[in-house]
C-alpha cells in the first residue's frame, strides 16, 4: 500500500523537479503586471499568441504585440504537456506560436517579422533597407552568441566554467553594444526597435536570473550598456509583460542546478 502511495506521489512530480518535491519548477501562469496584461487580453481574438509566462522567446513576441498596440489574445499553455492546440500549429510543441485566423506559425524572430508585416501604429523595423539589414544582423548576433552563452553560464556547475562563460558573455554583449547608436538610449537611438525587443527578455533575465543565481554584476554606472539596460527596463511594453521576480527564480532554478531531464523547450 505504501509503495502504491509513493508511486502515486512520484507520478505527480513535474519532470523538471528531478524527482524531488522540494525543488522548484516552471510557473504555469504569469504574475504581477504580466498577469494583468494576460487578463486584459484573455477574450477571443483572431490574432492569438500561445505562450508560456517564463519563456524569453514568448516574451519577445509579447513585447512586440504590446509595443505595436495590436489587438490580440494571450493564451497560456503548458509546453511540457504539449496540448493539441499548440501541436496543431507547431508539431514540435514549442512556444511561442501564433494563430491568425486559420493560419499558424512559430519561432520568435519569424513571428516578430510577421507582426511587422501586419503593420500597427508603431514599427520596430524601420523602412530604410540598410537599417533593416543592420537590425537583422545584430539580432542574429543575439541569437547565435548571447543566448547560448546565457544558458551555458546559467547551467555551468564548475567554477572555472562559470568564470569563462561569464567572460565570454560579457564580451559578446560588449560587441553588441559597440554596434549601437552612441547616444541611445536604445540600439538605434531614441526609440525602441527590433534589436531592443530581441534583447529585452535577456536584459530582464540577467537581473532576475543570472544575478541571484550566478552573481551577474549590475551595469557599470554611466556606461552605454547601463543606459540601454535602464531604457529597456523602463519601457512600458516590457514592464507590462514582465512577471514578479519570484516567477523567474522558481522557473529557472532547474537550469541553475542543471538538473537531469531539463530541456530547453522554447523556440
Amino acid at each position: 500500500m505504501s509503495t502504491t502511495n509513493g508511486a502515486s506521489k512520484d507520478s505527480q512530480l513535474d519532470p523538471n523537479q528531478g524527482g524531488d518535491a522540494n525543488k522548484k519548477t516552471y510557473n504555469k501562469h504569469a504574475t504581477g503586471l504580466a498577469w494583468d496584461t494576460a487578463q486584459a487580453h484573455s477574450s477571443e481574438k483572431e490574432l492569438k499568441l500561445y505562450g508560456s509566462c517564463f519563456c524569453p522567446f514568448v516574451h519577445r513576441v509579447w513585447i512586440s504585440l504590446e509595443h505595436k498596440k495590436l489587438d490580440y489574445e494571450y493564451v497560456e499553455v503548458d509546453v511540457y504537456r504539449k496540448p493539441k492546440l499548440l501541436l496543431d500549429i507547431n508539431p514540435r510543441g514549442l512556444v511561442p506560436a501564433l494563430r491568425h485566423g486559420d493560419w499558424g506559425c512559430y519561432e520568435s524572430t519569424v513571428l516578430m517579422e510577421y507582426l511587422e508585416d501586419l503593420g500597427g501604429n508603431i514599427s520596430l523595423l524601420l523602412k530604410d533597407p540598410k537599417i533593416r539589414a543592420h537590425s537583422r544582423l545584430w539580432s542574429d548576433h543575439i541569437n547565435r552568441h548571447i543566448i547560448p552563452l546565457f544558458y551555458r553560464y546559467l547551467q555551468a556547475q564548475d567554477p572555472k566554467d562559470q568564470v569563462q562563460f561569464a567572460k565570454d558573455l560579457q564580451e559578446q554583449i560588449a560587441t553588441l553594444v559597440s554596434a549601437a547608436d552612441e547616444k541611445g538610449p536604445f540600439f538605434l537611438g531614441e526609440d525602441m526597435t527590433f534589436v531592443d525587443v530581441q534583447m529585452a527578455p535577456w536584459v530582464i533575465r540577467l537581473e532576475k536570473v543570472l544575478k541571484p543565481y550566478k552573481g551577474w554584476p549590475e551595469p557599470e554606472p554611466g556606461t552605454r550598456w547601463e543606459k540601454w539596460v535602464r531604457a529597456i527596463e523602463n519601457n512600458e511594453a516590457v514592464k507590462k509583460t514582465t512577471s514578479d521576480d519570484q516567477l523567474y527564480l522558481d522557473s529557472y532554478e532547474r537550469y541553475a542546478e542543471n538538473r537531469k531531464n531539463v530541456s530547453q523547450t522554447e523556440g
